[in-house]
């Protein structure tokens, strides 16, 4: 018989799945992101979003009131050291269609790239490239990445703070080659819960130490600015996050979003000169805005 922990542990960690499998049935519901008939390809790096990703998707592909296909995949960048035998393991104990592809990628970073610069974005692209390539081989029309809400924000503030640019991470977008349509099924999923599901799930995690162990990245400096917000003020996250989708293009300065040139007294603008006036703001949970979805 279990004991009162235990149960009350159980208890939390099936809210914390019902919670995860909610929101990403709303990412793919809101954006469309799959379709009857897709073939999904899923990246796998090893790491705690990733896997969570998975878990995730082939736990509402049970449920869904549409046919897709699911296949995971794993790119081996021949980084020294790696535990080349722990996805295949754990892949095959799940009994999904999976993929393992061996690319010398680690190689060609460090002779590119100096020691001590940034290896990401090569590193990035080199995947991205051998990502696509796969995809068109086996005749997956879908990617799916595992970038999350935080992901999301970060890429958010890089732009604005490096870029000069009011960009994000999309939860949707055609691919660089214009084969694939690449999804972000955990961009309404906080970083926080994931970590917890990974935890509690045990997955076999597998550290980046190609670039994830560099220090002084741009990325973490951000990172630990978001942090150190969410901590002064909870919830300021969430309301930037929901400030993605919800853009009044005639209260910025972008000419090629809004007919600033075209503007008269007849021009109908919804929320007018507001920008003095108090507003009521309400802080609201991301989760309490979603819906009951027939996907799950």
């Amino acid at each position: 018989m279990q004991d009162t922990h235990e149960k009350e542990h159980s208890g939390n960690f099936y809210r914390l799945k019902r919670q995860l499998e909610r929101q990403v049935a709303q990412a793919i519901t809101d954006y469309g992101m799959i379709d009857d008939g897709d073939t999904v390809l899923v990246c796998l790096s090893g790491g705690k979003d990733s896997y969570t990703m998975l878990d995730t998707l082939m736990e509402l592909q049970k449920r869904a009131p549409i046919d897709f296909k699911l296949v995971a995949m794993n790119l081996d960048q021949k980084q020294p050291g790696f535990p080349s035998h722990i996805l295949p393991e754990y892949l095959k104990n799940l009994g999904v269609d999976h993929h393992i592809l061996e690319q010398d990628t680690y190689s060609v970073v460090k002779e590119k790239i100096p020691e001590g610069k940034t290896m990401c974005s090569l590193c990035s692209r080199l995947r991205r490239g051998a990502i696509y390539t796969f995809a068109k081989e086996i005749g997956a029309n879908k990617i799916a990445l595992g970038h999350h809400r935080d992901d999301i924000l970060e890429t958010f503030f890089m732009n604005m703070f490096f870029g000069s640019r009011l960009k994000a991470m999309p939860p949707k977008l055609v691919s660089d080659d214009g084969q694939n349509v690449v999804i972000r099924p955990l961009a309404y999923c906080t970083e926080r819960d994931i970590e917890r599901y990974a935890r509690a799930r045990e997955f076999p995690i597998i550290p980046c130490n190609l670039c994830g162990s560099q220090e002084n990245l741009q990325r973490r400096i951000v990172g630990e600015m978001l942090e150190s917000w969410e901590r002064q003020s909870p919830g300021r996250l969430n309301n930037i996050f929901r400030a993605l989708s919800h853009v009044s293009a005639s209260h910025l300065l972008d000419p090629n979003l809004f007919d600033f040139l075209g503007l008269t007294r007849d021009t109908v603008v919804e929320e007018g000169d507001i920008a003095f006036d108090q507003q009521d703001f309400k802080p609201e949970r991301f989760e309490d805005q979603l819906e009951e979805l027939p996907l799950i």
